[in-house]
């Protein structure tokens, strides 16, 4: 486990929470698993130039939603580092992407995930951005590390609400569960099966394709998903769709903004008092003609409104 001097400080000072040694771990019965402990190597890709403008301010660091990855953050990373000077490093979250497995997904292991990544990095102070599940990764890394955090952006999701819609996520789930597809096949027609075999379950040809994304071919030619179903589902009522109840106390006091859709239901106008009890400094805005994806559906006004608080901030 991995926590600075400053933040153990932090965190005493404030309110006693459970660090991860005093979380219960189950080790997967996998050998491919076995060695998997507490926190989880992440894999990353960063986004920087050799100028020493880029290097001047604290890196940003993107922390994907639910079901998606590094991967669907590569042309945003690209733009905010080209227009703010930033060094982005985009993550893939445990049980996500290219990054490890573990049967425990819970807040408090992916804030501690990210700790670990950022001490191999050397990375002592950065500015963070999650959405939806990144988001409270975020949320709970600043709260529980105020002074590693130089700013944080939190992309519609909050500590205070859940939205109503988060619960179809099992549903997803299962459907993923239930797409079988023959070895030794071409991708391409692979992915035109799994397509066929969700669009049962989901009418939504956006949301297929966003989780089709998922879809691997391993070395021996059969398929499979890249994120970690079971432990995802097994973690999900009682950890994933809620903020961590034991974090009443914290605060980061560093800027805030959260970002919301004007169509999405995750985050609502009158939350912010509520917010601003962990954040005291948050500001809240809407981006409008967006839902829950705001970085995908308004690419152009979402870059705009992040561009402009890092770089102010």
């Amino acid at each position: 486990m991995f926590l600075n001097k400053l933040c153990h400080k932090n965190i005493l000072q404030q309110i006693k929470i459970p660090a991860l040694s005093q979380i219960a771990i189950s080790r997967p019965s996998s050998s491919t698993d076995s060695s998997i402990s507490e926190t989880v190597d992440l894999a990353y890709a960063s986004y920087e130039s050799t100028s020493d403008e880029s290097c001047s301010r604290p890196p940003l660091i993107i922390l994907h939603g639910l079901l998606g990855s590094k991967n669907n953050w590569n042309s945003m990373s690209k733009a905010i580092h080209r227009t703010t000077g930033r060094k982005v490093i985009s993550i893939d979250a445990r049980n996500h992407g290219d990054s490890r497995h573990s049967s425990q997904h819970t807040y408090i292991h992916m804030a501690h995930d990210v700790m670990k990544l950022l001490k191999k990095l050397d990375l002592s102070k950065v500015s963070v951005l999650g959405h939806s599940m990144g988001g409270r990764t975020a949320m709970v890394l600043s709260l529980l590390c105020s002074d590693l955090v130089s700013s944080l952006v939190v992309v519609d999701i909050s500590p205070v609400k859940t939205s109503p819609q988060i619960y179809s996520m099992v549903s997803l789930f299962d459907a993923m569960s239930g797409v079988s597809i023959r070895s030794g096949i071409a991708m391409s027609k692979a992915r035109k099966l799994a397509d066929e075999q969700l669009k049962a379950i989901i009418p939504d040809i956006n949301l297929r394709n966003f989780l089709i994304t998922n879809l691997v071919q391993t070395n021996t030619g059969s398929y499979s998903w890249r994120v970690n179903l079971p432990a995802l589902k097994d973690n999900f009522q009682s950890h994933i769709s809620c903020f961590p109840n034991n974090l009443k106390g914290l605060q980061y006091c560093g800027p805030s903004l959260f970002i919301g859709g004007s169509l999405s239901d995750y985050i609502g106008k009158y939350d912010l008092p509520e917010i601003q009890e962990y954040f005291p400094l948050a500001e809240l805005t809407f981006i409008e003609g967006a839902g829950h994806w705001v970085h995908s559906q308004k690419p152009e006004k979402f870059l705009e409104v992040v561009c402009k608080f890092l770089t102010e901030k």
